[in-house]
């Protein structure tokens, strides 16, 4: 029977920072929390202007001669929930719940990415009777929104050379590889006019989303391009239209599930729901066996007195229709890797601007490179202006590892089977602290969980139970 019992020390910790509001940019209380406890055990302690923080316990007894071990998590979580949670990540604590053998949370992200990591550092560095080397703990900020908690470290705080990143799910699995990546946005200059026809309400729901490094090679639809791709559909089919707002996408790291279209039309609502059912039935059959779930709808919005004038509306559609979005090649070296892929995460309406951002992935520098070169040459033909920002490296494969080796074994003597070794597309803290050395022995370790970035992600307790147990047997082999 799956038990979230608050007696076990890693789960007493995550039901604490739940009761905490940490999205990023917004860790300042769960860091300082970190920093009280570390204050009231007496264990020395960083905590920089970014509010990271390093938390340091020397070795137990029979390990003071070990080389030290890093451990590391990110502080952050992904804030997305469902509209009918009325739920504010500011301010509102989480509402956990058990369903069967899960953990999830109520309309909302659970952020067991990565509060596990958090909780599980926290019970580590509680429990006395724990046999481990020096241990310098790092709970870092800003992960989901580009690494820049990792990226500001001060990296002379770090005398260990093997690690275990706490950001990496499975159980019976482990990271070996990992894409860099880096943030482009478009910002498209909006011309108005005055407004007399009447203003319509497009919005696009119904899709799954996902983790855009995890999920992007699963065809899943991307609400942001569906919504601007039935525009353009129905603007080739006759449909009068020019645009007030687009807003789709929360995050520029999850496949966005819903986008909302503000437009205006002296069309006949009898033309509009025709071109709209049309391009609807087209793009669910394209997705029947990926996110069948879209749902589509064009109802009659309050009047507006501005719109966008021809040429800006025209500009927002085309360029938005053209802009490369979703899986672009896979290796060919390791089986199921993704190599390189960008996500339209997120398209908001601020001002006289348009503003679309989009993620880039790749294991390859160049990959990344190439992307950031056809948005740059596609937005130059339209006369918009781009910026680039957190880019960050990618964590390349090392064929010997003596941390993986250990914890091979012990998979083996625990699971009865050998370690996974996983290449991932999703971005990852693991490369910013591989540069630091080129000794440095890095693995990703902990439990499963399921549907990461969305409302329904959910914690599998027994596998918190036993990824527990495999860690502090691993660290207890650091000798």
């Amino acid at each position: 029977m799956s038990t979230f019992d608050l007696n076990k020390p890693y789960c007493f910790y995550f039901n604490e920072i739940a009761k905490i509001p940490h999205g990023s940019y917004n860790e300042k209380a769960i860091s300082d929390y970190i920093v009280e406890f570390a204050k009231k055990r007496n264990l020395n302690y960083v905590q920089d202007s970014m509010n990271n923080v390093v938390i340091y316990k020397k070795a137990s007894k029979g390990y003071e001669n070990a080389k030290p071990l890093l451990l590391q998590a990110h502080m952050d979580m992904v804030c997305e929930a469902n509209k009918s949670a009325n739920f504010d990540f500011r301010k509102d604590s989480l509402k956990l719940k058990v369903e069967g053998e899960w953990l999830t949370a109520e309309g909302t992200t659970l952020g067991a990415d990565d509060g596990t990591g958090v909780a599980y550092m926290l019970a580590i560095l509680d429990d006395d009777s724990l046999e481990h080397p020096d241990l310098e703990c790092c709970f870092t900020v800003q992960e989901e929104v580009g690494l820049f908690g990792a990226l500001g470290l001060d990296t002379s705080l770090f005398k260990a050379r093997r690690m275990v990143c706490l950001d990496g799910g499975g159980e019976i699995s482990t990271g070996i590889s990992s894409a860099g990546g880096c943030i482009v946005e478009s910002d498209i200059d909006i011309s108005f006019m005055d407004n007399n026809k009447p203003a319509y309400k497009m919005l696009v729901t119904g899709l799954s989303g996902g983790h855009s490094g995890g999920e992007i090679h699963k065809e899943k639809g991307n609400a942001n391009r569906i919504a601007v791709r039935i525009m353009k559909e129905m603007s080739m089919a006759g449909v009068d239209m020019n645009l007030v707002s687009v807003n789709g996408g929360l995050k520029d790291n999850a496949i966005p599930r819903e986008c909302e279209i503000i437009f205006t039309s002296n069309s006949d609502k009898e033309l509009i729901d025709e071109k709209l059912a049309l391009s609807v039935k087209n793009i669910r059959t394209e997705l029947e066996f990926s996110d069948a779930g879209i749902v589509c709808t064009v109802e009659k919005a309050d009047t507006v007195d501005k719109c966008m004038d021809d040429k800006t509306t025209k500009t927002v559609i085309d360029y938005l229709f053209l802009i490369p979005n979703g899986f672009r090649h896979k290796s060919m070296a390791i089986e199921g890797l993704t190599l390189t892929s960008l996500n339209t995460g997120i398209i908001k309406t601020e001002g006289d601007k348009v503003v679309v951002t989009s993620s880039i992935r790749s294991a390859i520098d160049s990959g990344i490179q190439h992307l950031i070169d056809t948005i740059y040459t596609l937005a130059s033909l339209f006369d918009i202006k781009c910026s680039t920002s957190a880019r960050y490296p990618g964590w390349n494969y090392k064929a010997e590892s003596e941390m993986r080796e250990k914890l091979n074994k012990i998979i083996i003597k625990n699971r009865g089977r050998e370690l996974e070794c996983m290449a991932f597309h999703g971005g990852c803290e693991c490369g910013v602290f591989a540069a630091i050395s080129e000794e440095m022995d890095i693995l990703t370790y902990g439990p499963v969980s399921e549907n990461v970035h969305t409302p329904d992600e959910r914690l599998n307790l027994d596998s918190f139970d036993r990824s527990y147990k495999i860690l502090c047997d691993l660290i207890g082999e650091c000798k």
